[in-house]
């Protein structure tokens, strides 16, 4: 009987040490990644692009098209707050009038929004509220 205890005890030794290493290296060898590893890193990139790239670059093309569209007449907003009316548009400056006899150049990218008459009117209303 004690042969037979400290034959398993031999036994699970001589397995210990030299089955269950070589598992464990045969597992962490290699330094390729596996396909469940570039999982994360592909879900990081959707998010990015899909929260963070695509808006802004739909503000961008937005904004373009803004600036494109500028002509004589419109009311602007200058990206440092200047409040103007828009006398003349050239390739990359635009003649901004301020007050009378007050005009400025500025760059074309300097615009930061068109001010539409009808978004003035729309903003300022209060709705009603319906009584039954």
């Amino acid at each position: 009987m004690k042969n037979r205890i400290n034959l398993i005890n031999l036994l699970v030794l001589l397995f210990g040490s030299l089955v269950l290493p070589s598992l464990s290296y045969a597992q962490s060898g290699g330094g390729a990644m596996s396909f469940g590893g570039l999982v994360p890193l592909f879900l990081i990139f959707v998010f990015f692009y899909l929260f963070l790239i695509r808006p802004q670059q739909k503000k961008a093309k937005e904004h373009q098209k803004l600036l494109n569209a500028l002509k004589k007449d419109d009311k602007v907003i200058t990206a440092g707050g200047v409040y103007g009316t828009v006398s003349s548009v050239k390739e990359n400056v635009i003649d901004l009038k301020i007050t009378d006899g007050v005009c400025i150049q500025v760059t074309r990218q300097s615009i930061a929004a068109v001010i539409n008459k009808e978004a003035q009117n729309t903003s300022a209303r209060v709705p009603e509220v319906v009584k039954k």
